[in-house]
């Protein structure tokens, strides 16, 4: 089964989800994430998914639009807002698409503990919500 995590920058919430869900299932699922208008992945990212052991440091922000004409994917997953209003309707073999909305804590303004700590709240959110998904 494919799954393809959308957020905005693929920064931080789909790469997060994609890490998670390839921990949880990687025995079932093919996991994917990518960006509306892709950035690059944020070090408090990759920091807060060190801490509990997964190596993200390879991992690089890709656009939505290399997954439009190859794989079928049985979940498009959006993990923000906006991807979900701007998700392209596009994809081969009809996904089932699911609306995750975590807010984006690279939008926060504050010392870099409180980013950091935003991260990890955020993190949390969305390891939950992946693996109550996997169970």
């Amino acid at each position: 089964m494919n799954v393809l995590f959308l957020c905005t920058g693929n920064s931080a919430r789909s790469q997060m989800a994609e890490a998670f869900l390839r921990h949880y299932s990687s025995e079932t699922c093919n996991v994917y994430s990518a960006g509306l208008k892709p950035s690059q992945v944020g070090p408090y990212t990759i920091r807060v998914m060190e801490e509990p052991g997964f190596d993200i440091t390879g991992h690089h922000a890709k656009s939505v639009r290399d997954f439009l004409g190859g794989s079928n994917f049985a979940y498009v997953i959006t993990v923000c807002a906006k991807a979900e209003e701007d998700c392209p309707s596009t994809f081969p073999g009809r996904p089932t698409k699911l609306a995750w909305s975590v807010e984006d804590p690279a939008a926060l303004r504050g010392s870099d503990a409180a980013k950091l700590e935003k991260f990890r709240v955020v993190g949390d959110q969305i390891g939950a919500r992946v693996q109550g998904w996997t169970s």
